[in-house]
């Protein structure tokens, strides 16, 4: 499916470097149009305006056969061509069936960059194509690379082109982004790629192909002539500079770290500037031996501190090339006593009344810290306690009246008071469903996206306070206003404009001509909102996680309303790519999961005041630690033989906790004293 970024992918610009990148005299001629003291995204842009103009001869893709074969020689036989992933020598007749006495076909052309992913102008770019196994190719399908070891694997959603053939793909997908501005997200990762650029260095096979494809397109991939060009654009792990001796002097360690402004979760870190052979392009700054963030200053406010807390704070610099220098000498502060409570939530509301529940939903509270949860009362019990914004009250009796009332707490336990009261009335239970919710969504090939609406209220409903939003790397974007109406029992389909699935086109009651929120991946997340309020997602809010990717999800049969706290195990199940035989339709499917197993898991002490977590588990389960404010600070595997998890780094506080086994996750607060 076409996800195409707009604007280059850049992760930084290193202001003043000198990268020491002078082209040997037999490329001099062909780079005379670049400035290779630039760096970062100037750099980029002069190679990318150079790479272009070369770039004379653009083949049609049935042009490929003229020049693949010289291109994918193997030098031993010329006779021969060398293919992808395996190394191995192929008689190239054997690329034609049917017309030779080596038929059948037994090799085809590798899109390194999938040609369904890629723009029509780049299908015919050999710098991208390679032979390969028919086989073989056909096993990598259009999986996205991801890491490995050994040979080339099939990972199930990725794929991994091995150690000796993981620098080609880096450098080629490098090519393509210059080239042709193709995201790196599509087809993996910038870091990932660059880590493979360093570690594969270019082999002679791949200067061959450069010069061949040269000849008969007029431009080169200069990640080819010289791996370094990445680090000096993108930074990340440096790869060897044929162009010349590569930066080995570390930069001088930071010296006069000062720290200010201290408050109860913040501190203000000043350095003087370190120096360097060639420049130094960042600063990583650590709070008790733990990175807390980068920048490429010399000041930098450490966040997502605890109260009341000793922290050692240091500071280190790199250079271009990614050496480091010593860490600083340790300058240490203690935060502030946090005894302010949170402002009091504000405009509680009621919403999604039925027979025995209805939603609480409130403005979120301010803290001179960060608040952490919400405790909610009814009728002056306290009912439950949330992290979000919202809550769902359920258990009641239908027909009766409750008063509800909502505080906010910080990480320190200082309450704010109780809001000012609210009623909310159940309804006499002849439906316990009066909102709209997703019921099936749909991310399949190429255009073919979808997200269906139910309406089983009992009520016809106007579409004029819903719009859907897709949210993308934890940002909401703009909003598609929905129109018209739903009658009751019926359902509302909503599909990409360019989508060519028959069965979308008939059922569509709006479309979307390529543009947001129906252009959502895998990883992004969908939600549905009423008056600027979500009232049900697809996918867990603000996760960044593949969760559906070239899938079809169903709503099961059971579920009778919308949520925010996406349950893929309880409330969907999970079809093939490109399956709409159900869009349209509100049958539902009866779920098979509806208890996720990691409810039964335990985990001890908690509270703990010691430096591991023990996890009583029967399967092997992914973790990911949180602090207060939403920041990832440790991850872990854990399972039945290396049952614990090391929190020695931690300070004393509040945690999230987020477990995951398979599709099944869960979350959990840790407290350590």
């Amino acid at each position: 499916m076409k996800k195409k970024l707009l604007v280059f992918v850049l992760l930084a610009y290193f202001s003043g470097v000198q990268a020491q990148l002078i082209p040997p005299t037999e490329l001099q001629s062909y780079y005379s149009g670049v400035d290779f003291s630039l760096t970062g995204t100037p750099l980029l842009n002069d190679l990318a305006t150079e790479t272009i103009s070369k770039h004379t001869n653009i083949l049609e893709y049935g042009e490929r056969h003229s020049y693949l074969y010289n291109a994918d020689e193997d030098p031993a036989n010329t006779a021969n061509v060398i293919l992808m992933y395996t190394g191995e020598s192929r008689d190239e007749r054997e690329y034609l069936s049917g017309s030779n006495s080596h038929s059948p076909q037994t090799f085809n052309t590798e899109h390194v960059y999938p040609q369904s992913l890629i723009d029509n102008t780049a299908r015919g770019d050999l710098h991208h194509l390679r032979t390969c196994d028919i086989s073989i190719n056909g096993s990598r399908g259009n999986n996205p690379f991801a890491e490995g070891s050994g040979s080339y694997s099939n990972l199930g959603n990725s794929w991994y082109p091995g150690d000796e053939w993981k620098g080609d793909v880096a450098r080629m997908i490098m090519y393509l982004n210059l080239r042709y501005n193709e995201s790196f997200n599509d087809v993996g990762s910038l870091s990932l790629f660059l880590q493979w650029n360093a570690e594969d260095p270019v082999s002679d096979f791949e200067k061959q192909r450069n010069e061949v494809i040269t000849g008969a397109q007029g431009n080169r991939n200069p990640f080819i002539d010289n791996p370094f060009i990445a680090t000096v654009i993108w930074g990340g792990t440096a790869a060897e500079n044929t162009w010349g001796s590569s930066d080995t002097e570390a930069p001088t360690t930071p010296t006069n770290v000062s720290l200010s402004n201290i408050t109860t979760s913040k501190i203000d870190v000043t350095w003087t500037l370190s120096t360097d052979d060639v420049a130094v392009t960042k600063y990583e700054i650590y709070a008790n031996g733990v990175l807390n963030g980068e920048t490429e200053n010399t000041n930098y406010t450490l966040t997502g501190l605890n109260s009341n807390t000793g922290y050692a704070v240091t500071v280190l610099a790199k250079d271009i090339a990614n050496n480091s220098s010593a860490q600083s000498t340790a300058v240490n502060a203690t935060t502030l006593i946090d005894s302010t409570p949170p402002t009091i939530p504000t405009n509680v509301t009621i919403s999604n009344q039925s027979g025995n529940s209805f939603r609480v939903n409130w403005t979120a509270s301010a803290d001179n810290s960060s608040v952490i949860e919400y405790d909610i009362f009814v009728d002056g019990t306290l009912n439950g306690t949330t992290l979000n914004n919202n809550y769902d009250v359920t258990g009641l009796n239908v027909s009766t009246t409750y008063s509800v009332r909502v505080l906010a707490k910080d990480a320190t336990n200082n309450m704010s008071a109780q809001s000012t009261a609210v009623n909310a009335t159940t309804t006499d239970g002849s439906s316990n469903v009066l909102e709209l919710f997703f019921s099936e969504y749909v991310e399949g090939s190429s255009y073919n996206k979808a997200v269906e609406i139910v309406n089983i209220t009992g009520n016809n409903i106007n579409l004029s306070p819903y719009t859907i939003k897709r949210q993308s790397k934890g940002i909401w974007e703009s909003p598609l206003q929905l129109v018209g109406s739903i009658n009751v029992n019926n359902v509302y389909v909503i599909i990409n404009g360019f989508s060519t699935d028959t069965k979308l086109q008939e059922e569509k009651d709006l479309e979307v001509a390529n543009e947001t929120p129906m252009t959502f991946n895998g990883d992004d997340r969908v939600g549905l909102f009423k008056n600027n309020v979500l009232i049900d997602i697809i996918g867990d809010l603000d996760g960044t996680d593949v969760f559906a990717e070239n899938e079809t999800l169903r709503r099961n049969s059971e579920v009778e309303g919308p949520t925010i706290d996406f349950d893929e195990q309880g409330e969907w199940t999970y079809y093939d790519t490109n399956d709409v035989s159900d869009i349209g339709n509100f049958n539902g499917t009866l779920s098979t999961n509806n208890n996720s197993i990691l409810e039964t898991y335990k985990i001890y002490p908690n509270p703990t005041n010691g430096n591991i977590l023990y996890f009583n588990i029967t399967k092997d389960v992914t973790v990911k630690m949180y602090n207060v404010l939403g920041k990832l600070i440790k991850t872990g595997a854990v399972n039945t033989q290396n049952n614990s998890l090391d929190i020695s780094t931690l300070s004393k506080g509040i945690y999230i906790l987020k477990m995951k086994s398979g599709n099944q996750f869960i979350t959990r607060k840790i407290i350590k004293n």
